[in-house]
């Protein structure tokens, strides 16, 4: 019942607009990077900064670079154990530990049958979701035993963001949000009426639309718009209730007010 309920929100959050709920600046850090990655709930940020991944403790902050494969396209920090980079001009997925250290390489040229894949979140155990651009499919790829563990269906828009946890992946396309179960079967599909990109804490969600975001709170059919000071979000991540915003020069931590 809790998660039918669930995937009932994403068709009232699509199709009506809901009362708001109100953030509270609790705390602010001047900080300069490209993009914001995630914040846990210990008040590790991860982020990328010219081209350079980057976690920041209270204590202290480790690195990673790796200069050969170009540009840093995107990281997910979900699993600290297990965090993936994906380097999308090389075609290659790098796995880090919690020590920043390289423990495993996925080079998508050299796998059997090729996958050009265009973006990358987590998976359950040493899987990983990838979306496959020739075949225009969501994947789960195993990437210990170089196998395909679940494929979905062709989508027939263009890919905006994804996002994932070890029970659900969200695929954000221009027309439509694609959730699947970790078997990789569609749970829900909902009309895209205009956002961008997602962020996931737990079965919470937060979309984007131009310089709004809209919060969806897991089990319920009242998804609000999120009235926050004005801030231009350059980046946002979503820590259970507690939001945070990047505006190019400042990260704002702000705490979500919701009954």
């Amino acid at each position: 019942m809790k998660h039918f309920l669930h995937f009932i929100c994403f068709f009232a959050f699509f199709g009506f607009s809901q009362e708001h709920i109100d953030a509270t600046v609790i705390d602010s850090t001047e900080i300069t990077l490209d993009h914001l990655i995630a914040i846990d709930n210990f008040g590790i940020t991860y982020f990328a900064h010219q081209n350079v991944f980057y976690k920041k403790t209270p204590e202290n902050k480790l690195s990673y670079n790796n200069l050969q494969l170009g540009p840093l396209y995107s990281a997910d920090a979900f699993n600290p154990l297990k965090i993936n980079l994906f380097y999308k001009d090389f075609n290659t997925v790098i796995i880090l530990d919690n020590r920043m250290a390289e423990i495993f390489k996925i080079d998508f040229n050299s796998v059997s049958p090729y996958k050009n894949v265009s973006h990358v979140s987590t998976g359950f155990d040493n899987s990983i979701w990838i979306f496959n651009q020739d075949l225009q499919k969501l994947e789960l790829f195993d990437y210990k035993n170089n196998s395909t563990r679940a494929q979905t269906a062709p989508v027939q828009s263009p890919v905006l963001d994804l996002k994932s946890n070890y029970n659900y992946c969200w695929l954000l396309t221009q027309n439509y949000l694609y959730v699947y179960n970790y078997f990789g079967s569609l749970v829900h599909k909902t009309k895209n009426t205009g956002f961008t990109s997602i962020d996931v804490s737990g079965e919470n969600l937060v979309f984007k639309q131009n310089n709004s975001l809209f919060f969806l709170k897991a089990d319920s059919i009242t998804p609000q718009e999120i009235k926050i000071p004005h801030l231009s979000i350059k980046g946002f991540s979503l820590t259970n209730e507690t939001l945070y915003i990047y505006d190019s020069e400042t990260l704002y931590k702000l705490q979500l007010k919701i009954l």
